[in-house]
């Protein structure tokens, strides 16, 4: 299989083209500082600095032997066959061919372009920079990797360099200009560019611009370096200044059109250059990465007069600074257009009134480009042929700004591939890419730093300063919209008294929020900005819209939305690409959808306003009974013999999902946990009890495999509240339990002896023998927590007569393997395996795998402790193999401790160390208390001390 390593641009691993999930951000950075020194050995402090600079984790060295570890299994998992990561005494190495990195692939490609003729050196040059996504190691901020970014970017820009030079001797002068004259302006000390720059003007018939240029730079030099340029720059000057012949193009090149049009139309024109663009916007921050992308969207890949029109389309919902973008790179690109610029906003989203008729714009273009008014063509389809004639060779840059749809574009396009378009929209404009060829640039809001550097640029850095808390929770309120936070930037400046803090007051609710931002002015009234947008929806599109705001969640898989809107998913489907093609929902991933937080209040002030009086409530009970639902249908998955809840009928129109498989359930517990916790908290603050209490009771089990006590405390504090609301004793004792579960898991011991004394009394009193057996077992596993062996002993037992009262084997088999773990801890190893026979009897006629899982551990312990530690092996084993089929981390890294026990029993070091880091990698990444995790390390000081240890670290 291709295995392939991209490092320049976002740290990504492909495998036959499919991207492999190599983990978070963090272990990609481990993954870059191997691959960087591919096939070398990097040494684990190396590997920890390169990784975290100067600003390592209490537990470096075992944070990155997990990730080094996970590492291993996605590359093995992926089928990468030619990759190898392997321990050496000098540390690490990540085996792979250089030509499986885009790095040493990069660095090849232009050594060998460096040593080869003009036509094949271009090949290899157009493929070396085209390996490169983006800026390299995007995301990662290391001083290591920081360093080594801006080596990569000279490299980079070397490299581009060499490609301007072979191409210049090319004749390509023409097609490179635009780029010359913005990357002078980014290098604008850079002989090496100007020299460049100025050969390209003169060649293009423009001695007199390559000649202001050289003055430019060589008054630069002496003021900001006090030098001269450089004798080879000097030369070219004096070459210019004489046209030297020397300077001609070396071979004949393909003519560039005319600049100006040999009319052969029947209207009167005379060559013009129009300048419509509007002013550039005066407080513009951030959008480097969109600039720069907008860049490339709009750069010719090929000759650029003998290809298509470029097209780029800036699409993106109202108020995120679509036309901004637009004039700014508009204005920074005018020296590439000496033919001029056109600009005519369509008004395709106003509060009032029409789109602008396409054809009354053409005729102010013709306008613009000399046409006589009084002469020009009555007919659209003449009008239409002489905009593209008169536009035929021109250098001109088109913007149509705020256009409605494909349609009112279309008319306007020039013919001419030496004309460049830019549109905006709020629409996604899937037509103009589908027919025309044109670049879609979509418009995001902004991230919390571009959020923050606007308030700055608006109000300035002491201002913003001085309150930064109220800042902060201000463009947190904005959700990253421009607009939002420029209009109320706006209120502060125009309004002394008014501080930070007093705005934040106001925009905090969200019932009001939309209230904070209004300004009186259709064009900057952020509701007004977002009804223009709702308006153009047709009348079931714009009901999911507002159904999609009782989302409880931050976004929403297709299944739950369907739920929510009672609608067959393919028919929701159709109306989410409406809804997408107007920017009023995002699909951020696949199958999942979400919306900006102030989208969502404009929505729900559309539900409670202009809506249907039950659409809202009904929508949301559907959502939330199709979270209740799939989730008591993968937990019975997960652990098929838990005691059932009583069925709930889920309300008409839910469609709750199935799955066929247990990693099905877990997997889908693992992608909506976020928003299954915001589902609990949303339903208990709206009154939906039931549903909130049953899906809490449904997740914790998947909560608890993946040890996150925290989470199992706050959803069931929550949940405990609502159960507290419906009087149901035992759905409170439930929630005391898990609470003290939780409590017990982390330490916490008085905090659980009080839940369960809650769930012991409530049991007791309603005579739930059921929920009385379960308590005493968790009482009895506090107690073994506390060492006190006696009265977990008393507890488990108790446990075991309330199941077996009410004839439930499942209990009754925990219970006893609890029973024989106590027997086992008080040196009954014996009674210990003898109970754990009869529950292991039980378990395997239930087909209980969870309670066989824990069973197995116990007994591995009593034969550990009898000093059979062959049987005890296999028995731990037999634990490790179902508590990995059942995704049950925090039981599979204690069993791994067991095991590793075992085989330091054995005097085998090795093995004992394997299972050792293996159970240490999992207990830092479910962040386990701090004594087991010393406990793992304790035992790995004590095999490393022994005489039949290497004494070297393993992951």
């Amino acid at each position: 299989m291709s295995v392939e390593f991209g490092l320049l641009g976002t740290i990504e691993a492909r495998v036959d083209g499919l991207p492999v999930d190599v983990g978070h951000t963090r272990q990609r950075c481990v993954l870059a500082a191997l691959l960087v020194d591919a096939n070398r050995s990097v040494a684990v402090d190396e590997l920890i600095d390169r990784v975290w600079g100067d600003r390592p984790p209490q537990r470096a060295r075992g944070t990155l032997y997990g990730y080094l570890s996970r590492l291993r299994q996605a590359l093995a998992s992926a089928a990468a066959k030619d990759v190898a990561l392997t321990r050496q005494p000098g540390g690490y190495v990540l085996g792979v061919g250089a030509a499986a990195v885009d790095l040493h692939r990069f660095r090849d490609l232009v050594a060998q372009a460096r040593t080869v003729d003009d036509e094949q050196a271009a090949v290899l040059m157009g493929e070396a920079l085209g390996l490169w996504r983006g800026e390299a190691f995007a995301t990662v901020d290391t001083p290591w990797f920081c360093d080594l970014r801006q080596v990569l970017e000279r490299e980079r820009l070397s490299a581009e360099l060499d490609s301007v030079d072979i191409r210049l001797r090319g004749g390509l002068h023409g097609e490179l200009l635009p780029d010359l004259i913005t990357r002078a302006r980014e290098h604008a000390l850079d002989e090496r560019v100007a020299g460049q720059l100025m050969l390209a003007l003169y060649r293009s018939g423009r001695p007199a611009d390559a000649l202001n240029h050289y003055q430019a730079l060589r008054g630069r030099l002496a003021e900001e370096l006090g030098i001269d340029p450089a004798p080879p720059l000097q030369d070219l000057y004096q070459q210019i200044l004489i046209a030297d012949p020397r300077l001609a193009v070396p071979t004949p090149s393909r003519a560039e059109p005319p600049h100006e049009h040999q009319n052969q139309h029947p209207a009167s024109t005379t060559t013009v250059a129009p300048h419509q663009l509007p002013a550039p916007p005066p407080l513009f921050t951030g959008r480097e990465g969109e600039l720069v992308r907008l860049g490339k969207l709009l750069t010719p890949r090929g000759e650029p007069d003998g290809g298509s029109v470029l097209i780029a389309a800036i699409c993106g919902t109202g108020g995120v600074g679509k036309t901004w973008l637009a004039l700014r790179w508009a204005h920074d690109q005018h020296e590439s257009f000496p033919g001029g610029q056109l600009y005519a906003d369509l008004r395709g989203f106003v509060p009032s009134g029409e789109p602008v008729d396409p054809y009354a714009v053409m005729r102010g273009f013709l306008e613009a480009l000399g046409a006589d008014p009084t002469t020009l063509p009555t007919t659209p389809q003449a009008q239409a042929a002489l905009y593209r004639s008169l536009t035929t060779g021109r250098r001109l840059l088109i913007v149509l700004d705020n256009v409605r749809d494909t349609d009112q574009v279309v008319p306007l396009l020039p013919g001419s591939p030496t004309c460049t378009v830019l549109v905006t929209s709020r629409h996604q404009l899937l037509g103009l890419t589908a027919s025309h060829g044109a670049g879609h640039l979509s418009l995001d809001t902004l991230d919390d730093t571009e959020a923050h550097d606007l308030l700055v640029h608006r109000l300035g850095a002491e201002r913003v300063a001085a309150e930064p808390a109220a800042a902060a929770e201000l463009i947190r309120h904005c959700a990253g919209l421009p607009l939002a936070i420029s209009v109320l930037a706006a209120r502060v400046t125009t309004n002394p008294m008014l501080d930070l803090t007093a705005l934040v007051a106001e925009v905090r609710d969200t019932a009001t929020r939309l209230d904070a931002l209004e300004t009186g002015e259709v064009s900057s009234d952020v509701r007004t900005v977002f009804a223009s947008s709702y308006r153009a929806l047709d009348a079931d599109s714009a009901q999911v819209f507002r159904q999609l705001a009782q989302a409880p969640g931050s976004d929403i898989g297709l299944p739950a939305a369907a739920s929510l809107t009672a609608l067959p998913p393919a028919r929701l489907r159709t109306r989410l690409r409406r809804l997408q093609a107007y920017h009023l929902v995002q699909e951020r991933v696949p199958g999942r959808f979400t919306c900006h937080d102030l989208l969502r209040a404009y929505a729900l002030e559309l539900a409670e306003a202009a809506a249907p009086a039950d659409e809202a409530e009904a929508a949301l009970t559907r959502v939330l009974d199709h979270y209740a639902h799939t989730a008591y249908a993968a937990d019975r998955l997960l652990l098929p013999h838990r005691d059932p809840l009583r069925p709930a009928t889920a309300s008409d129109g839910t469609r709750p999902e199935e799955f066929a498989t247990h990693d099905l359930a877990l997997e889908w517990f693992a992608s909506e946990h976020a928003v299954l916790t915001a589902t609990i908290e949303h339903a208990t603050r709206t009154g939906h009890y039931a549903q909130a209490w049953r899906l809490a009771w449904a997740f914790t089990t998947f909560l608890a495999r993946r040890g996150r006590w925290a989470d199992v405390a706050a959803v069931h504090t929550t949940a405990l509240t609502a159960a507290a609301r419906t009087e149901d004793a035992a759905a409170q004792a439930e929630s005391h339990r898990a609470l003290a579960w939780a409590c017990t898991e982390t330490g916490r011991f008085d905090d659980a002896h009080r839940e369960l004394a809650r769930a012991l009394d409530l049991s007791e009193t309603s005579g739930d023998l059921l929920s009385t057996g379960h308590t005493h077992l968790a009482l009895g596993w506090l107690y073994e927590r506390q060492g006190d062996r006696s009265a977990a002993l008393r507890h488990d037992g108790r446990a075991v007569e309330a199941f077996t009262a009410i004839g439930n084997l499942a209990g009754r088999a925990r219970a006893l393997n609890a029973v024989a773990w106590d027997h086992a801890q008080l040196g009954e190893y014996v009674t210990s395996v003898r109970h754990c026979e009869e529950a292991l009897a039980i378990q395997r006629e239930l087909g209980d795998e969870r309670g066989r899982a824990g069973t197995w551990d116990t007994l591995g312990y009593a034969y550990h402790q009898l000093g059979d530690h062959t049987k005890a092996i296999a028995c731990y084993e037999h634990s490790l193999d179902l508590n990995r089929a059942l995704s049950h981390r925090y039981n599979e890294a204690e069993t791994l401790v067991h095991l590793g026990r075992a085989h330091q029993a054995t005097g085998a070091p090795e093995p004992a160390k394997e299972a050792l880091n293996q159970a240490l990698a999992i207990y830092l990444d479910i962040h386990a208390p701090e004594p087991e995790v010393d406990e793992i390390r304790t035992l790995l000081r004590e095999i490393d001390s022994t005489p039949e240890s290497d004494g070297r670290d393993t992951p």
